[in-house]
């Protein structure tokens, strides 16, 4: 058997349940789960070899991998093993009682300003007609940090998602716009590795988490899921079956087969060259990256 340490920002629903139901010894895995509080952190920490497989954005990916400008200012050899979910309710969320109108002026909370979730919530802010100088950003790490700092009213607004935004439905918090119908097609977590070290043990733990995300969409395993979003993430039992159901959707769910499509890579590269273009000697840093031989996606 072994043991692997995975790095991820929300406690991983998916992850316990393929370690209760024998899914990772199945793939003659054991994971140690450490939450990370941004994804700089996360990053320096794969490519430094303290964690071993990250759950995390697609776009992080593509910002190490591709962009100089990345905030740890090199480029590594990440990529993305597998795709697991689309957001799971990926949305821009406000306190009780305040409107998109709200948001000039404002602090928004982010991870850091240079994020896929920061570059969907400025593609976000602008269909409801809020430029993004309108408003005020807030760096505040991990989506746990930045959900405690809108409930204490230290931001305004913030991206939330994977349980999270269901905790702040439930104490009063408003969703503006979701990333599934503003930017879809679209990937929220994947597994992914730096180097190739961890490379085969990321491969079996991507079987394993889609093995188990399968069994929970057949419902063998969706009480399992609710039991473990309650405790994981401190889900009351009506909010935890309501994650367990977001799982199943298809526009924001689980991603069936663990597979990385093309169109939502896309996405991902539209908002960076939309949001944050770089250019170095005449040419886009990711025009290339989408092609089959740039590494982004193991093959």
């Amino acid at each position: 058997m072994e043991t692997v340490v995975v790095g991820s920002f929300t406690p991983s629903v998916l992850l316990d349940v393929a370690a209760s139901s024998g899914r990772l010894r199945e793939h003659d895995l054991a994971v140690t789960e450490v939450p990370v509080t941004s994804s700089p952190g996360q990053f320096r920490s794969l490519i430094d070899g303290e964690l071993a497989i990250g759950l995390t954005s697609p776009d992080n990916v593509l910002a190490y991998r591709f962009s100089p400008g990345n905030p740890l200012g090199e480029l590594a050899d990440v990529r993305i093993v597998g795709a697991l979910d689309r957001g799971l309710g990926l949305g821009l969320y406000v306190r009780a009682g305040l409107t998109a109108g709200d948001l000039r002026g404002a602090q928004v909370g982010v991870d850091v300003a240079t994020s896929g979730f920061a570059l969907a919530l400025y593609a976000l802010a602008e269909s409801l007609g809020v430029r993004r100088d309108e408003y005020d950003l807030v760096a505040l790490g991990s989506t746990p940090r930045r959900l405690e700092a809108l409930l204490a009213g230290d931001c305004a607004a913030t991206m939330l998602n994977a349980g999270n935004e269901l905790a702040a439905e439930a104490a009063g918090c408003v969703r503006l716009a979701s990333v599934h119908e503003v930017c879809a097609p679209y990937l929220g977590t994947v597994v992914a590795v730096a180097g190739t070290t961890f490379l085969e043990p990321a491969e079996r733990l991507t079987a394993a988490l889609t093995a188990t995300g399968a069994a929970i969409l057949s419902g063998d395993l969706a009480e399992a899921a609710r039991e473990a979003a309650g405790r994981r993430l401190g889900l009351a039992p009506d909010l935890a079956a309501r994650y367990v159901e977001r799982l199943a959707d298809p526009a924001q769910g689980l991603v069936p087969d663990g597979g990385v499509d093309r169109a939502s890579l896309q996405t991902l590269v539209r908002l960076r060259t939309t949001y944050l273009p770089e250019v170095v000697d005449g040419h886009d840093v990711l025009e290339a990256a989408l092609a089959e031989d740039s590494g982004l996606v193991q093959r």
